[in-house]
């Protein structure tokens, strides 16, 4: 049976001058569990940067062929956007990344980061836009109340 690994908790970072910053130890461990790098992305919904394992982007990808017509537009803009920002990141010896410049502004990313765990992956954002977006969804989570039912498992 295959281990699950879930990218979780909020943890700030500092990023230098070079856009290099520190992948949360938590997160590496995944990371070097599973692969050597991560993939990353500007977020198609926030002003931040989408991080994940390759593998979610590769079910990503058989989620669009699948749910959309192959030479349709909203494929070819998903697919664009998405694969065609993507980036591999390796990191170093002391875990570290460099994110390059148009994530960084993307994000509005300076002197520190925010990684913010989402399960199978992650997001990374300035500390003050993350204050004002866990702010806003935390209002609205409980003005809604969501909840979930329960998938019904095979005995």
């Amino acid at each position: 049976m295959r281990k699950i690994f879930l990218f979780m908790d909020t943890i700030i970072n500092k990023v230098d001058s070079k856009g290099r910053v520190s992948l949360p130890s938590d997160y590496r461990a995944i990371v070097k569990e599973l692969s050597t790098e991560i993939v990353c992305y500007r977020s198609l919904s926030s002003p931040c940067i989408e991080g994940c394992l390759e593998e979610t982007l590769d079910k990503l990808a058989q989620d669009i062929e699948t749910s959309t017509d192959f030479f349709s537009e909203t494929q070819d803009n998903l697919t664009n956007l998405i694969f065609g920002d993507a980036k591999r990141f390796p990191f170093d010896s002391t875990g570290r990344i460099v994110l390059t410049d148009k994530l960084l502004s993307h994000a509005g990313i300076t002197g520190s980061a925010v990684f913010v765990g989402k399960g199978r992956k992650f997001q990374i954002w300035n500390p003050e836009n993350w204050e004002k977006e866990e702010r806003r969804i935390r209002a609205e989570a409980l003005k809604n109340r969501p909840s979930l039912k329960p998938q019904e498992t095979d005995k």
